[in-house]
């Protein structure tokens, strides 16, 4: 799977050990930042790792920060990006099984690495199921947005 990921300075500690377990595990990653610990601002990273996803250059996202949200919130405003920030392993699957979630979100100040590896583990091995209970919300979802992109 190719895998864009992107943090900013809060993030950025535990971005190389993600990195890791992604090519370890044969997957293409496209490393979009911070390649530092130098204070940055969470929305550019979201932002990048969501063009990428919606070019195609990517098929899923992860996104680290200090808690999470803010690089959520950010990466949600893209039409198509489905973001959800996960701290537990059954969300982390959960999330892209019934919600076809394609960016996961982590705080790097909340959770531990051993913990970051096992919730990105249980990500990229998830499959949207396509049950029609999951397609159906899905649709919803959709239409909420294409309905507020109308209106701009």
């Amino acid at each position: 799977m190719r895998i864009a990921i992107g943090a900013d300075h809060g993030g950025f500690p535990l971005k190389g050990r993600l990195v890791e377990l992604l090519q370890s595990a044969g997957h293409q990653v496209l490393d979009l930042g911070t390649h530092s610990a130098e204070a940055v601002d969470y929305p550019d990273y979201a932002l990048a790792v969501g063009e990428a996803i919606l070019s195609g250059r990517a098929e899923r996202g992860i996104l680290l920060c200090g808690s999470g949200v803010g690089a959520c919130v950010a990466a949600n405003k893209l039409p198509g990006i489905r973001a959800g920030v996960c701290h537990d392993t059954y969300s982390a699957h959960q999330g892209v099984e019934h919600d076809d979630m394609n960016v996961l979100c982590l705080g790097a100040r909340i959770i531990g690495p051993e913990l970051a590896l096992e919730l990105v583990r249980a990500f990229v091995q998830a499959k949207f199921s396509g049950e029609e209970r999951h397609q159906r919300r899905l649709k919803k979802v959709l239409a909420i947005e294409q309905r507020y992109l109308a209106k701009k």
